[in-house]
């Protein structure tokens, strides 16, 4: 071993000689330490050079926000990343340092940050035609649209395109209450769904809800196998969506929405069964049944490509947004012809939907899935990352659950694993500490004490390993 490397410690400066870490303190004393004990994870390799920054730097940048964004705007980090370039599963801040993104813009990037097939998509899309929105004919919606449809089981072929995932949210509400000519809506505890006055009602977090009337919307048991009062037991759960049908409405209801893998909420994974069960309950109740997969589809949870389908169900709406177009603005509502029909009794209209840009793009990204196997790769490296996570929960009792499927996962943190206390402050402390590692993820639960790992899904085993790696070291220094 005739290589050596410096590294800062705290107040310690230490060099690999060996098996053996030689650190010295201040004042200049050897001490021995076990390299598994000290040695810090390093970044995989890649073939990549980011190009020099010549622009505003972070400080700059924080102030305009402040000054002319709005006050809501809240950002990660004490001291706020500037965020410059990206490639693939990896970003770049101002000063070039490279950093693995386990969060994916928050669960947007699928293909990849800046995915060469896609930016040729979108460039050469741009240089023909822009926008000229449905009025007129063109083929790029027509053709993504049917390359959606294809992509969806059952009686699901007919595509509206919007800009978000709120967006999407909304128009599914509006197609069930249509449909149903019923009003009432269902919806989960824990559930996100968007922040507009809508789909804020929809939402089930304090944190992310204003004081103003939501309407009928109502939220029944969230069937959370960690947390739930009832376990992994799916039928207790779906009873609660019958006794809220029995005795809080006429026995009617416009429909029920869910994510399969709650999001915001903390990557929480509904009991196994649920949504068969509750499927059922809300067709006798005569309303619809809506698939949120704004952060499940598009093969992320690895063992298929949408995430109801791990629940065995069809939905009778699905909604998608953030992977559909890997940070283009786009979002999607796929229903059946019979139901999309509701919608022709006035004129609806979406300015920017499906325009030639973001079609081209969402198309790409579809074939790009395809192209690289992405399933099948969320799969595999997800289970081997799950696996490593769920081995430092054994070492580890801050981590109180491991969860998720394939590249959509969650930690949760706790002070106390039988009481389940959320480790709020000491999520705080190991998110700072990751990002010192290069190591970006996301947080999410009512209290902040979950880990979302959401990365691109090019993320690769030797990322997974760094990134379990770099908790491991980070917990052990807590």
């Amino acid at each position: 071993m005739g290589w050596q490397r410096n590294l800062s410690i705290g107040s310690f400066t230490g060099a690999f000689r060996k098996s053996k870490w030689l650190l010295f303190d201040n004042a200049g004393l050897q001490r021995g330490f076990s390299a598994s004990a000290l040695a810090l994870p390093e970044l995989p390799g890649f073939d990549y050079q980011p190009k020099p920054y010549k622009g505003p730097l972070a400080d700059e940048v924080l102030q305009k926000r402040k000054k002319y964004l709005g006050p809501s705007l809240f950002y990660y980090y004490q001291k706020p990343l500037n965020i410059v370039e990206g490639k693939m599963q990896y970003l770049y801040d101002e000063s070039g340092r490279r950093y693995l993104d386990a969060f994916a813009g928050i669960v947007t990037v699928s293909c990849g940050h800046c995915h060469p097939d896609i930016l040729d998509a979108i460039t050469e899309q741009s240089k023909l035609l822009q926008h000229a929105t449905t009025i007129y004919l063109h083929h790029a919606i027509a053709d993504y649209a049917e390359a959606l449809a294809s992509k969806m089981p059952g009686n699901l072929k007919v595509v509206y395109f919007v800009n978000s995932g709120t967006e999407a949210n909304e128009l599914a509400m509006l197609m069930a209450r249509l449909y149903s000519s019923n009003l009432g809506m269902i919806a989960l505890r824990n559930a996100y769904h968007g922040g507009s006055c809508n789909t804020i009602g929809l939402t089930a977090l304090n944190t992310w809800k204003y004081p103003i009337p939501q309407g009928e919307i109502h939220h029944v048991l969230n069937p959370n196998p960690y947390r739930g009062v009832f376990g992994s037991d799916a039928r207790c759960y779906a009873d609660d969506v019958q006794d809220h049908i029995d005795h809080g409405t006429s026995g009617k209801v416009a429909g029920f929405i869910a994510e399969t893998i709650q999001g915001v909420g903390g990557a929480v994974a509904l009991a196994p069964g649920y949504l068969k069960l509750v499927y059922d309950m809300v067709h006798k109740a005569g309303g619809v049944c809506i698939a949120d997969e704004v952060q499940t589809g598009f093969g992320r949870t690895g063992s298929h490509y949408w995430g109801f389908e791990t629940q065995g169900v069809i939905p009778d709406i699905v909604t998608m947004a953030k992977g559909i177009g890997n940070g283009l603005p786009l979002g999607a509502v796929v229903t059946t012809p019979e139901i999309a029909s509701v919608l022709a009794q006035k004129i609806q209209f979406n300015t920017f939907g499906g325009n030639p840009v973001c079609s081209a793009g969402g198309l790409a990204v579809l074939r790009v899935l395809d192209k690289e196997k992405r399933q099948k790769h969320c799969a595999e490296v997800g289970s081997h990352m799950i696996q490593r996570l769920n081995d430092l929960q054994k070492k580890h009792d801050i981590i109180g659950d491991v969860r998720g499927r394939g590249l959509m996962v969650g930690i949760e943190l706790v002070t106390d694993r039988k009481e389940k206390t959320p480790a709020k402050a000491e999520t705080g402390v190991l998110f700072e500490k990751l990002r010192e590692l290069s190591v970006l993820v996301g947080k999410g639960g009512l209290h902040g004490n979950v880990f979302r790992i959401k990365p691109p899904m090019c993320f690769t085993k030797d990322d997974a390993d760094f990134l379990v790696d770099a908790l491991d070291y980070a917990i052990s220094k807590l």
